[in-house]
């Protein structure tokens, strides 16, 4: 039996894996691409087959495609859609044409085929399942419907579990006291609950700035077709469909206000883009506070302790290093990479489409769920489970020189300066420095010295 079948497109004949269910379209963006080997992420893809399934089930709605094919395309769609081995039929790399069309034409392919084979009704690949639909509104609109979907079910719960489980950990450590750094310096004192706090706050104004993106990239810009003035498509098309596919997912999708900005631009993309970025500047933030916070544990600062998982040396024995937190940190490098290529692709909207869609989708897709995944890591296997290592705490906080910066309105700032001097030189708590160079009373230097009572309560 032959390996391969021959297939015909408007440009002729050429040869596809016999076992393939793509066609022609497809095996040339296959021949013609051979770069990365990197395909559209899954979720792309998903998206795309519940965007063919609901475009069917909106033009069997408004009388533009018969119900029989109409349900070949939709039955077809779900048995992709719960396919486990899916991407087997999606090869295209995602360096392709800028507008995805190959990426569109091997979904057309796949279910006209597979619809076909299952109905033994012949369903076109351009006519029945690309029925009101081009490349250049369809690969735009999947990458909003892609990131929307992945934002809510990935990215905003692990940032809401992020954000409980420091809350939690603050109550935790409320009357936990250690020194705090500026300049990577001692300084004040702060509190446990209070650096926490400052971690939480991060990632909830980033969970904030959120939603108003997504009101954006819930308006969709397909019926637009080709360059945005809706050729080809029935009255109403654009309405019913995103009607339909708001059903579907419980997201509310709408219509775009212009089809013409969300076709030649990729606007909406950038600025999710950068939301993104900053989410992944607060996890670098939060993740080398960690590793800085569990250096040691002899020489550095070891004020916590995180949890010990794997050997950290493949020469030192006994070595543990901090792999969630630099783990994150690579991920939030990742993130900030992918917004400089979502930057750059955004911009190339030359006229009246984007010739960069396959990058932005590839990129913003990643970013959202190594985020996802990296946050819900960094929760479970470090900001949950540390441990205070109250000894190296209270011994660095007691001998820290800056405390005596509670004495400047009673003995001004350059005897203050003095007496940090004295203490840090030799090497002694700043207490017996102040008893040795104020008149100030033993019990009012253990009040006002007391770090407790200089962080704020």
């Amino acid at each position: 039996m032959s390996k391969y079948r021959m297939e015909k497109d408007s440009m002729g004949e050429l040869q596809v894996p016999q076992s393939a269910l793509y066609g022609a379209q497809t095996q040339r963006a296959v021949e013609n691409f051979p770069i990365s080997g990197i395909k559209m992420p899954e979720t792309f893809i998903r998206a795309l087959i519940l965007l063919k399934q609901t475009a069917a089930q909106a033009n069997v709605h408004l009388g533009a495609l018969p119900k029989d094919k109409g349900k070949a395309i939709k039955t077809a769609c779900q048995h992709l859609l719960n396919d486990q081995n899916l991407m087997q039929h999606f090869p295209v790399d995602v360096f392709q044409t800028g507008s995805g069309t190959s990426t569109n034409m091997n979904a057309n392919e796949v279910i006209a085929n597979l619809a076909s084979r299952q109905s033994e009704i012949k369903i076109h690949p351009n006519d029945d399942v690309n029925l009101a639909q081009s490349s250049n509104d369809v690969i735009p609109s999947c990458i909003q419907i892609s990131a929307v979907l992945t934002v809510n079910d990935q990215l905003i719960p692990a940032l809401e579990y992020a954000i409980i489980r420091l809350k939690a950990r603050e109550k935790e450590f409320s009357n936990v006291c250690k020194t705090g750094r500026t300049h990577l310096m001692d300084a004040m004192p702060i509190r446990f609950d209070q650096v926490l706090s400052g971690w939480r706050a991060q990632l909830q104004m980033n969970l904030d700035a959120i939603y108003p993106v997504l009101q954006q990239m819930q308006k969709l810009p397909l019926g637009g077709t080709a360059v945005g003035t809706g050729v080809n498509t029935a009255d109403g098309f654009s309405n019913l469909f995103n009607q339909l596919l708001s059903e579907h997912t419980q997201q509310p999708f709408a219509t775009a206000d212009n089809f013409f900005a969300l076709i030649s631009a990729q606007d909406n993309s950038v600025r999710l883009s950068g939301i993104l970025k900053a989410i992944a500047t607060s996890l670098m933030k939060i993740a080398n506070d960690l590793r800085w916070m569990n250096s040691g544990p002899l020489a550095g600062l070891s004020e916590i302790k995180l949890p010990a998982l794997q050997p950290g040396s493949s020469i030192m024995p006994g070595k543990v290093n901090p792999v969630i937190p630099e783990s994150a940190a690579m991920v939030a490098a990742q993130v900030f990479g992918n917004d400089t290529s979502i930057t750059v692709a955004g911009q190339s909207g030359n006229f009246e489409l984007n010739v960069m869609l396959p990058l932005v989708a590839r990129n913003l897709l990643e970013s959202i769920e190594i985020l996802a995944n990296a946050l819900n890591l960094m929760t479970d296997k470090a900001i949950s489970v540390f441990t205070i290592n109250d000894k190296n705490i209270i011994t660095s906080l007691n001998r820290n020189p800056v405390l005596v910066t509670a004495l400047n309105p009673i003995i001004g700032y350059e005897k203050a300066a003095k007496i940090a001097k004295i203490a840090y030189a030799q090497n002694k708590p700043i207490i017996e420095v102040a008893k040795a160079e104020t008149d100030l009373p033993e019990d009012q230097l253990k009040r006002l010295l007391d770090p407790n009572n200089l962080t704020g309560r």
